[in-house]
């Protein structure tokens, strides 16, 4: 598998929530298509100064995709995915 680059905005149009109520994303649109995620998946907070971004890991089944969250829930950003 290769990690593709990407660093564009994606539509959320899912969410989940895990067992302490954060949300996460179930489905995305990217370019016409949409994906469905397995599961929570991993996630990581990155701080810089006073701003804050939760990173995520998720996979379709076939796929692993990267996302970015502004950590206010509105922007997400697909940062990669492998093909």
């Amino acid at each position: 598998m290769r990690n593709i680059t990407i660093n564009k905005p994606v539509h959320v149009t899912a969410l989940g929530f895990k067992k302490n109520l954060s949300a996460y994303p179930r489905q995305i649109e990217f370019e016409g298509r949409t994906y469905d995620f397995v599961d929570a998946g991993l996630s990581c907070l990155v701080r810089s100064g006073q701003m804050a971004s939760q990173i995520l890991t998720l996979t379709d089944g076939r796929s692993q995709f990267r996302l970015r969250s502004d950590n206010y829930g509105g922007l997400w950003t697909l940062l990669s995915m492998s093909a």
